[in-house]
C-alpha cells in the first residue's frame, strides 16, 4: 500500500494512530477514491494559487461552525427564566459577565468572562422540528430544490465561490465523526454544486494509513499523467459531470498527498502541551447514545486547520437531545463546551486572528419551556438560540429575548437565514448580490436574508 509517513497522535476516540489516509482509500464526501482516481487530475495548482499570509491577521477569513446536535435548551444556556414557575424556571441560575447587564448561566463562566468578545442570540427563529445540521451549515431546509440536488452549505458555497487558499488544504472540511443517528454527522452538503464540493473528512475510510513507501514523488507524478491522458476520451463524452467530479477529487487527494501542511494541522502532537490542556479532551463522553462525543479537541484542530488555509471547519460537539435528564446533561456538556470554546476564542484571539475567524455555536432547535416528568425538555422549534465570537462581529451583545416563559420572541426575531447571512458577511461574501449558478444554470442566491445589523 502506498502510504505518506505519519506521525503518532490521539483522536477523540482515544487510539493512537500513525497515520490516517491510504492511496487506495481516500474519502471526500461520500465518495471512496481508489488509485487511479487520486492519480486521475492533472499538474496541480502552482504556488501563485497559494495566498499570502499577511504578517498580522490570517490572510483569509473563515469559519468555524460548531453544531449542537439535538437541539440544546435556549432557556438553560444564554437567557435563564428567574421570573418564571419552577415547572419552566429550571434549577439553573444566571452568572454576570464582562459586559455589565448581561447574564448566562451558571455554567459558563469562562465564556461569561468573554462575552466583551462575544455576542448570543437569544431569539432564533425559523427552525425546523427536524433532527439534522442542514439549517445550521446552510441557511434552508434539507427539502428546498430536492430535484437538483438541495441547497449548498457554507463550506461548498465557499469552494466554489473562493476556491483554496493553499492547494494542499481543503478549503471546506468536516470533523464530525460518524454517528448512530446520521444526520447529526452531515458536516454540510455540496447540494446542486455537486460531489466536488463536499467536505474533506479526515476520517473516513483509510485513516489509518496515509504513508508513501518507497515510491518518490517524480514517480507518482509520472504515473498521474499517464492515468490522466488515458482518461481524457473518458471526459470528453461524459455527460454527467462524474468525471468531472472525479478529477476534482483526484486534484485534491494528490495536492494534500504531496504536502505535509494538513498532516501538519491535524497533528495535535505539536502543540504546547499547556494549550491542549486549555482545551481539553471533553471525557468522559457521556450522554453520547447515539450522537456525537463532546471533544474537545476538535476545536483545536479546528484552529490549526483554518491557519493551514481551510476557509470552512464544521464539526459537531455532543448530543443535547434532552427529552430526560436536561439539567445533568447541560451540566456536563456546557461544562465541556465552556472549556474548549472559551479556549479558541482566547487562542483566536492571542494570535491575532480572531477577527478573521468567525465562531458560532448553535443547534437545530430549542426546547420546551415546561419541564418534563423525566426532568427533560422536549423538541421546541418556535425559538432557539446560539453564541457568536470574532470575525470582526460588534461583540458585546445580547440580541433578542423571549417572553417570562421561553416560549417565543418577544425582541429582535432574528431569522435562521440572516445568522447564515452574517456569516456569508464576515466572510467576505454580500448575500444580497452573491449567486451561484445551478445545475439548470439558474442563478441562485446564497440566501434571502441580509445579515444582522446589530452585529455588523
Amino acid at each position: 500500500m502506498l502510504t505518506i509517513s505519519g506521525w503518532p497522535r490521539r483522536f477523540c476516540d482515544g487510539k493512537s494512530r500513525r497515520s490516517f489516509l491510504s492511496i487506495g482509500g481516500f474519502a471526500f464526501g461520500s465518495h471512496l477514491l481508489g488509485l487511479a482516481d487520486i492519480l486521475r487530475a492533472e499538474a496541480s495548482q502552482t504556488a501563485n494559487h497559494q495566498a499570502a499570509r499577511s504578517s498580522t491577521g490570517l490572510g483569509h477569513k473563515a469559519i468555524i461552525n460548531v453544531f449542537l446536535a439535538g437541539g440544546p435548551p435556549h432557556q438553560d444556556m444564554w437567557e435563564i427564566k428567574t421570573e418564571a414557575p419552577s415547572e419552566i424556571r429550571g434549577e439553573f441560575r444566571p452568572i454576570a459577565t464582562s459586559v455589565p447587564g448581561i447574564q448566562i448561566c451558571e455554567v459558563f463562566p469562562k465564556l461569561a468572562g468573554l462575552m466583551n468578545k462575544s455576542a448570543v442570540i437569544r431569539s432564533v427563529v425559523g427552525c425546523r422540528d427536524r433532527h439534522e445540521s442542514h439549517q445550521c451549515m446552510s441557511g434552508w431546509v434539507a427539502t428546498d430544490l430536492p430535484a437538483l440536488g438541495g441547497r449548498p452549505s457554507i463550506g461548498a458555497a465557499l469552494s466554489k465561490l473562493q476556491g483554496a487558499v493553499d492547494p494542499s488544504v481543503p478549503p471546506f472540511v468536516g470533523l464530525a465523526a460518524r454517528t448512530q443517528h446520521v444526520p447529526w454527522s452531515d458536516s454540510g452538503a455540496a447540494g446542486f454544486l455537486g460531489n466536488s464540493f463536499s467536505p474533506f473528512k479526515p476520517d473516513g475510510p483509510g485513516l489509518e494509513n496515509m504513508k508513501l513507501n518507497d515510491i518518490s514523488l517524480d514517480r507518482l507524478q509520472d504515473r498521474r499523467k499517464l492515468l490522466a491522458s488515458l482518461d481524457t476520451m473518458r471526459r470528453d463524452i461524459d455527460t454527467s459531470g462524474a468525471m468531472e467530479a472525479m478529477d476534482a477529487f483526484g486534484q485534491r487527494a494528490f495536492d494534500v498527498l504531496t504536502s505535509s501542511r494538513l498532516l501538519d494541522a491535524l497533528d495535535l502532537s505539536k502543540e504546547d502541551p499547556e494549550l491542549l490542556s486549555r482545551y481539553g479532551d471533553g471525557k468522559p463522553y457521556k450522554y453520547q447514545y447515539d450522537g456525537a462525543p463532546t471533544c474537545n479537541d476538535h476545536l483545536l484542530i479546528a484552529r490549526r486547520l483554518v491557519e493551514a488555509g481551510a476557509r470552512c471547519v464544521t464539526l459537531s460537539f455532543g448530543r443535547w437531545d434532552s427529552h430526560g435528564q436536561n439539567f445533568d446533561l447541560v451540566r456536563d456538556h456546557g461544562a465541556k463546551l465552556d472549556q474548549c470554546l472559551s479556549a479558541l476564542i482566547e487562542d483566536l484571539d492571542q494570535r491575532g486572528i480572531l477577527d478573521d475567524v468567525t465562531v458560532i455555536a448553535w443547534g437545530e432547535f430549542g426546547r420546551t419551556p415546561k419541564i418534563n416528568d423525566g426532568a427533560g425538555r422536549d423538541h421546541w422549534s418556535k425559538v432557539s438560540c446560539a453564541f457568536l465570537a470574532g470575525g470582526g462581529i460588534r461583540a458585546g451583545q445580547a440580541i433578542g429575548a423571549t417572553n417570562r416563559f421561553g416560549e417565543y420572541a418577544t425582541e429582535r426575531p432574528v431569522e435562521v437565514q440572516e445568522v447564515i447571512a452574517t456569516l456569508y458577511h464576515n466572510l467576505g461574501i454580500d448575500t444580497h448580490t452573491a449567486t451561484i449558478a445551478d445545475s439548470t444554470g439558474r442563478p441562485q442566491y446564497l440566501v434571502e436574508a441580509g445579515p444582522i445589523a446589530e452585529l455588523i
